[in-house]
């Protein structure tokens, strides 16, 4: 006679098995479909930048796969439960399950150990492995597909560069590292005690100092104002301040590991380059996204659970719908995060609070 307890692990390691099966084989899907859509966009530049097929295939699209499913991963969970789901609930499995005494929250538990299984490998690869592939994949996008992604700043800058010094830049030209409208203040007790203004600057790469050129210096001692002026003449001075502040990709912080990210969102605060919002936003969508995939895989094994008329069209339908939903409720959290003051990281946790509670409405409904 075969033991209840045997019986209930061969079910869950068959519940395990399917979604872990469906999940993957959903996943290659995507891959091939889109490797597919992606190279026939791209093969025109690939041919037209004379690029080798070795750079092609071991840069771009050996990274372009982990990339494309880190973004993907919540909704491959949801499809896949779903789609093994529909089959256990039209071959009325479901209900011969909870028929022999099973908790319908017992019959979840295999579902919830996967889809904790997927987030644990999920977290690893947002903060670790999708950024490391992303540095050599937005590398070569950078260079040979979009080198517009590459941005300049080159008027009205603002930064701090130190405790109480605030470097203002009119104009800067990326091509040989110089700019016009220098000015540089220094603070102590809220005082102005430090001012040097010119009309030119530039960087020597060689002795990795700047150069100004037709400067103003003042300074204020106990009260007494010293002045310098450096006009038709040249001050090379060092600064904690590089080209690389002045330029920046747009896909930059998909290339930063998230001790790579917190280190330049404390970077940028320190010289209020006003960037570290959507840095922060980043980092957290990176802690909230994995926690998805437990939300949507109870959502779906509820949805599918249930016997209906139309099976599994209808179920796939509602998880398509779904997905769709909480991708566009993705995006609008970025939105706000950005442009509103809502803070960081309540907006990128905002979709999986408002998806958990539609989990638990769901979850309630099936047990009944």
């Amino acid at each position: 006679m075969t033991n209840s307890n045997d019986v209930l692990l061969t079910l869950d390691r068959y519940i395990i098995r399917k979604y872990l099966s469906t999940f993957f084989f959903t996943a290659l899907l995507f891959t091939i479909i889109s490797l597919s859509i992606d190279f026939s966009e791209h093969i025109e530049k690939f041919t037209d930048q004379k690029i080798s097929t070795k750079q092609i295939l071991l840069e771009y699209y050996l990274n372009f796969i982990p990339y494309i499913n880190g973004l993907l991963w919540p909704i491959f969970s949801l499809i896949a439960v779903i789609f093994f789901t529909s089959r256990l609930a039209r071959n009325t499995e479901v209900v011969a399950i909870l028929n022999a005494g099973m908790s319908y929250r017992r019959f979840l538990r295999p579902y919830i150990i996967t889809a904790l299984t997927l987030a644990f490998f999920y977290l690893l690869g947002n903060h670790i492995f999708f950024p490391r592939g992303n540095k050599i994949k937005f590398g070569f996008e950078n260079e040979f597909i979009y080198p517009g992604n590459l941005k300049v700043k080159s008027n009205n800058i603002h930064l701090f560069i130190g405790p109480g010094v605030k470097v203002f830049i009119g104009n800067y030209h990326r091509n040989d590292s110089s700019g016009t409208g220098f000015r540089l203040e220094q603070y102590a007790d809220l005082q102005l005690v430090y001012l040097l203004k010119a009309r030119t600057f530039q960087y020597l790469k060689e002795t990795k100092k700047w150069r100004l050129k037709d400067y103003d210096l003042r300074r204020w001692v106990d009260g007494k104002e010293f002045y310098t002026s450096g006009r038709n003449m040249q001050l090379d001075t060092t600064l904690a301040l590089y080209p690389s502040d002045f330029i920046y990709y747009v896909n930059e912080k998909e290339m930063m590991t998230s001790a790579e990210l917190l280190r330049f969102i404390r970077y940028e605060k320190e010289r209020g380059l006003g960037a570290s919002r959507l840095m922060r936003a980043e980092y957290h969508r990176r802690w909230a996204e994995p926690f998805s995939i437990v939300i949507l895989t109870i959502i779906g094994a509820s949805v599918a659970s249930r016997k209906q008329r139309g099976g599994m069209g209808l179920h796939l339908a509602i998880g398509v719908a779904i997905g769709s939903l909480f991708v566009f409720f993705s995006k609008f959290a970025l939105t706000f995060s950005t442009n509103l003051n809502m803070p960081p990281m309540l907006a990128m946790w905002l979709p999986n609070m408002i998806f958990g509670t539609l989990a638990w409405y769901l979850f309630k409904r099936a047990q009944k």
